[in-house]
């Protein structure tokens, strides 16, 4: 079975020709290709730019990191725009040979391709501005637990509300 993706990754996985004997675990064999999948960050045409981060699990708290090229315009000293997103935010940006390393904090709260964003703007240039959006597919809490991209790292669940299990009794 090859697999295509857009970042033009090609992977594989290959099944073993003969059954396993009774009571041997049976294996399932990767391409060394799959262990170098990472948060993909794809310019746009229009200086702006899409990062990937692959699958992601409902109510959960996700730290991501991924290196955004250098934009010139942005200048040195690159900051988050005031008033971040409901579900992903910019915790640090430091600077990077390459470019700007960002560290985002992303919240998922349903399942579906979802996209996000936020805004890097410059300190120097207050006409300057640049979008990043975030891409996920967010699947549900009950099917299972993802397999992270390298720069995804999970924070942990997030607790919600459930009415049935509140003591309040009402209002008198």
């Amino acid at each position: 079975f090859a697999a295509e993706s857009k970042g033009s990754k090609i992977a594989s996985v290959r099944f073993s020709e003969e059954p396993p004997a009774a009571g041997a675990p049976s294996h399932v064999h990767f391409d060394e290709k799959l262990h170098d999948s990472v948060v993909m960050v794809i310019p746009e045409d229009d200086g702006n730019f899409s990062v990937k981060v692959g699958f992601l699990k409902t109510q959960h708290r996700y730290e991501i990191v991924f290196t955004l090229p250098e934009v010139p315009a942005l200048g040195k000293h690159v900051c988050p725009a005031p008033v971040p997103g409901p579900h992903l935010r910019i915790t640090d940006i430091a600077p990077a040979p390459e470019g700007e390393v960002i560290t985002c904090e992303y919240v998922t709260q349903q399942e579906g391709v979802l996209c996000e964003e936020v805004l890097l703007l410059s300190e120097t240039n207050e006409a300057v501005c640049v979008r990043v959006k975030v891409h996920a597919r967010v699947m549900d809490r009950h099917h299972g637990t993802p397999m992270l991209l390298e720069g995804v790292r999970c924070i942990g669940p997030e607790l919600e509300y459930d009415s049935e299990q509140s003591d309040w009794q009402g209002f008198d």
